[in-house]
Parts: C-alpha cells; sequence; structure tokens
C-alpha cells in the first residue's frame, strides 16, 4: 500500500506556472507509473502526465510543452511544473500510483490516490 499527499495548487493568471509536488510513503512494486489526474467541476477526470520507474514520461496532449513531470528519489516526491497556464487548466489535480504494468492514462489502471489540490487560473 501507498499514501500519497498533494501540496503546491493556488492561484496563477493566465500564462503563469505552478509547481505540484506529491509525496508519497508506503510499499510499492519494482514496475510502477506515477501519474497525475485532474478533474474540473462537471467533467470526468482526465490524464495528465505520468513518470514510471525508468523514468519514462507520458503527456497528455493538451500539457505537452507545458508541463513537465520529475521525481526525487531522495524525497519520494513526484512534481509537476505548470508554466503557460490556461484556464482550461483550472482543476483539482490528483496524484496517483499505479503499482504494475497498465495503461498510461486510464485512472481505473491507478491503484493509490491523493486527495488532491486545487489548481485556478484566471483570465
Amino acid at each position: 500500500q501507498a499514501q500519497l499527499v498533494e501540496s503546491g495548487g493556488g492561484w496563477a493568471q493566465a500564462g503563469g506556472s505552478l509547481r505540484l509536488s506529491c509525496v508519497a510513503s508506503g510499499r510499492i512494486g519494482t514496475t510502477y507509473r506515477m501519474g497525475w489526474f485532474r478533474q474540473a467541476p462537471g467533467k470526468e477526470r482526465e490524464f495528465v502526465s505520468a513518470i514510471n520507474w525508468n523514468n519514462y514520461t507520458y503527456y497528455a496532449d493538451s500539457v505537452k510543452g507545458r508541463f513537465t513531470i520529475s521525481r526525487d528519489n531522495a524525497k519520494n516526491t513526484v512534481y509537476l511544473r505548470m508554466s503557460s497556464l490556461k484556464p482550461e487548466d483550472t482543476a483539482v489535480y490528483y496524484c496517483a500510483v499505479a503499482d504494475g504494468l497498465g495503461s498510461w492514462y486510464e485512472a481505473r489502471e491507478y491503484d493509490y490516490w491523493g486527495q488532491g489540490t486545487q489548481v485556478t487560473v484566471s483570465s
């Protein structure tokens, strides 16, 4: 089992930047993905980005070139650096871990979830 705690959400103007952090604890397998999802009011939860045990990264088309996912293994932390923010990025952002092989982008493939952190981007 693993526990995840997100932080770093807040307000930003369009074109600005934020960095989200997710601190992981507990135990997971050797093959895993750590990902970020987001959910806006009235919309389904959608995949944003993920990084696996080999530091391979994957991004949703909507954030490619603007968001960067990374890890700090010493701190058991995964980051999502968001730049060139758009109002459409406004959502609750969730950190998640998929313990094993499977789809990068389907929420049902992920086993553990944080509580989420709000990101609001103004025009």
